[in-house]
């Protein structure tokens, strides 16, 4: 699958990031990960983006999805 971008903001105890991760490597998507537990500037930034500190923060190709949607991450991905 062509990368279009994905970053993930995660912490290592959320299972929920940790479902969506799994989701993503087993569509075979490249993603970048960022912990917004220990990484404060990244952390900063996923508040500026979304408002609040839910994890996880997925953003596709510019468009972010708040927590793991995976009905939302299939259609953005164009996964069936």
């Amino acid at each position: 699958m062509a990368n279009p971008n994905i970053v993930i903001y995660s912490t290592p105890s959320c299972v929920y990031c940790n479902m969506a991760k799994t989701f993503l490597k087993s569509n075979n998507a490249d993603y970048t990960e960022y912990n917004v537990a220990t990484d404060l500037a990244k952390r900063k930034e996923m508040i500026d983006k979304t408002g609040q500190m839910g994890v996880p923060v997925i953003e596709v190709a510019g468009e972010v999805i708040v927590g793991f949607d995976e009905p939302k991450l299939r259609e953005t991905l164009g996964i069936k």
